[in-house]
């Protein structure tokens, strides 16, 4: 074999490497420019300046919004320790002469068990309610009768 031989197949062997490479490059800034495209929302934002501008006008948005939305929470956790929220109602028969549970006592407390208890006592001659305060510290004060009637 002759060395022009060769350097024939070597030289063809390294411009099809070349053509190759500049394929590849090619598809490589193809991919790049349809990403920039569709940074750029396809030509509608002519500079980088604005695209950061617009960015921060939104994140100052968000950040507005996060903090209303960190008040409400609060509120709403100050508004829900002092709403009723435990509810209970026992019905009972207060004397083993009489049938029926028809007694009851409703306790109404919020979180910090605060709140209010309404008993009825029913009897062969009446019926009475009473209310009782309930404090924090887990104090009653004491019955005070709001409604009797006779049965």
């Amino acid at each position: 074999m002759d060395i022009a031989i060769i350097f024939l197949i070597t030289a063809g062997i390294f411009i099809l490497i070349l053509i190759a490479v500049n394929a590849l490059m090619f598809w490589s800034i193809k991919q790049s420019n349809q990403k920039i495209d569709e940074l750029l929302e396809k030509g509608k934002i002519k500079d980088f300046k604005s695209i950061f501008l617009s960015q921060k006008k939104n994140n100052d948005d968000l950040e507005e919004k996060v903090r209303d939305i960190f008040l409400k929470i609060k509120n709403l956790e100050d508004t829900c320790e002092t709403t009723i929220r435990k509810i209970g109602v026992v019905r009972f028969n207060p004397f083993n002469s009489m049938g029926g549970n028809q007694s009851f006592v409703i306790a109404m407390l919020n979180d910090k068990n605060d709140g209010f208890l309404i008993s009825s006592l029913f009897t062969e001659e009446n019926s009475r309610v009473y209310t009782h305060s309930q404090r924090t510290n887990g104090e009653r004060i004491k019955c005070t009768r709001r409604r009797g009637s006779k049965s």
